[in-house]
């Protein structure tokens, strides 16, 4: 089962949400305050349930609305996603994938895990 793990950031709060066997499958904007990451959670969990997939990879690609997850290729010839949600704010992105397949295995594990995902608050625990 995966879950979300909130942590400090160089200009903020972000949020990383890992999957069962602790890799990150999608991270967070960093931002000014512990509400407003819960909240950004809190909008991942809801829109990532019922978000299509938009795929920028292929030529002519229909757009889908939001909430949506779109699936590009960066400069490296790497595929990322990220989730837009209703208002068409990105909410969360990936890290690269070599592979079309990988990113799009990606998105189905962000919709499992973030599904009733615990969240674990570093910002609250005392520094050892």
């Amino acid at each position: 089962m995966g879950k979300f793990v909130i942590k400090a950031a160089k200009s903020g709060i972000k949020f990383d949400l890992k999957a069962g066997n602790g890799e990150v499958i999608a991270s967070s904007q960093v931002y000014k305050s512990l509400v407003s990451a819960k909240n950004g959670i809190a909008s991942v969990t809801a829109n990532a349930a019922v978000a299509e997939i938009e795929d920028q990879t292929v030529e002519g690609f229909a757009a889908v609305k939001h909430p949506k997850f779109q699936i590009y290729q960066d400069k490296a010839g790497e595929f990322r996603f990220r989730l837009k949600a209703k208002n068409g704010q990105i909410i969360a992105t990936s890290e690269g994938y070599k592979t079309l397949a990988s990113a799009k295995k990606g998105i189905a594990s962000v919709k499992k895990n973030s599904a009733n995902a615990p969240v674990d608050d570093l910002t609250e625990k005392p520094e050892a």
